[in-house]
């Protein structure tokens, strides 16, 4: 995890472009975490519903995100 403590420390740095650039690699990282997540709990037979309930999301908007990977 030294990559998003380290992208988590330049996103507060003074220079906005260093800390706008470290915001969007958080971003992508968190996508890839996120979707991990989910193939993780469908494998483990989770309902839409209950992924949908610890990411505080509707189940519509989980699935639309994740329902044909």
């Amino acid at each position: 995890m030294s990559e998003a403590t380290d992208l988590a420390e330049r996103a507060g740095d003074r220079d906005p472009r260093i800390g706008l650039r470290a915001v969007a690699a958080l971003r992508r990282l968190l996508e890839q975490l996120e979707a991990v997540q989910v193939r993780s709990a469908r494998n483990q037979g989770w309902s839409w519903q209950e992924i949908a309930a610890e990411l505080g999301v509707s189940r519509q908007a989980v699935h639309k995100k994740y329902g044909r990977h």
